[in-house]
């Protein structure tokens, strides 16, 4: 069974490592790549936004930060929603519905908090995380994709709650 909690101090260094090695291991981020400290940095992280683990087995094998759009990790929510980020599973836990619990838990907060939809970046390259956004009825909204650098196209993606 996959728990979803936030994250604890004790959790910090588990939570860098798999993210990291998610987005590098991947092929994602460039392991020179500045944003590397960014995905390592969990406690600034917890400090700025709201960060989340997914246990199985008592084992922390997945995480999700949340940010508030006006937020220092928010880079495309607008009033009325709730972004997500930085969505990473252990290449273990795979398959067994970690980074589904993770992005059902950030809906059910948008709910929970009256907001009207959930953002997330994304690259399309990333084919796994696309099919649980797919399969949670993200829809992408063109006109919001952007460049956080140049040559680095993001797709986003807008759930409304109803």
């Amino acid at each position: 069974m996959i728990t979803i909690r936030p994250v604890e101090p004790t959790d910090f260094d588990t939570v860098a490592d798999l993210t990291v090695e998610s987005y590098v291991s991947g092929g994602f981020v460039a392991e020179a790549s500045a944003y590397v400290h960014r995905l390592r940095d969990t406690a600034g992280r917890s400090d700025q936004a709201e960060v989340l683990v997914a246990e199985l087995d008592g084992e922390v094998v997945g995480s999700v930060t949340i940010a508030e759009p006006g937020t220092p990790f928010s880079d495309v929510a607008t009033d009325g929603e709730l972004e997500f980020r930085m969505l990473a599973v252990s290449p273990a836990a795979r398959g067994r519905g970690a980074g589904s619990a993770l992005v059902r838990h950030v809906l059910d907060a948008a709910y929970d908090r009256g907001l009207h939809a959930v953002v997330i970046s994304t690259e399309p390259e990333m084919v796994e995380a696309r099919r649980i956004y797919d399969r949670n009825d993200f829809v992408h909204v063109p006109e919001r994709d952007w460049e956080p650098v140049r040559g680095m196209s993001l797709t986003v993606l807008v759930r409304e709650i109803v």
